[in-house]
């Protein structure tokens, strides 16, 4: 635990605690809400093949977790942590344009 508080600037395990259940819910969060947002478009296992289907699923995944993982990061009071962790998720998947970068001041 000592290695995530030191590499994410934490500074007590209730932090630490608070930003696991966060990932949790987040995860369990989007992975429930994706499928009534296909369903909404006509999208089901018994309209279109599972070839189809569960890419798509998957796919819709990814940003419905990003608005929930900040989002759920606001309501538990870690916004800043979540919203930097957000910023450079993005930039690593490519996405950085998503987001503006502060200027360095020169």
């Amino acid at each position: 635990m000592g290695n995530f508080k030191e590499r994410w600037n934490i500074k007590s395990n209730w932090q630490l605690a608070v930003i696991f259940v966060v990932f949790a819910v987040t995860g369990s969060s989007a992975a429930y809400l994706s499928k009534p947002i296909l369903a909404f478009f006509g999208i089901n296992k018994d309209s279109v093949s599972g070839w189809i289907y569960y890419p798509l699923y998957i796919i819709l995944i990814f940003p419905v977790y990003q608005v929930l993982l900040v989002s759920y990061g606001f309501l538990f009071g870690q916004f800043e942590f979540f919203w930097a962790f957000e910023k450079k998720m993005l930039r690593s998947c490519g996405l950085g344009f998503l987001v503006k970068q502060k200027k360095r001041p020169k």
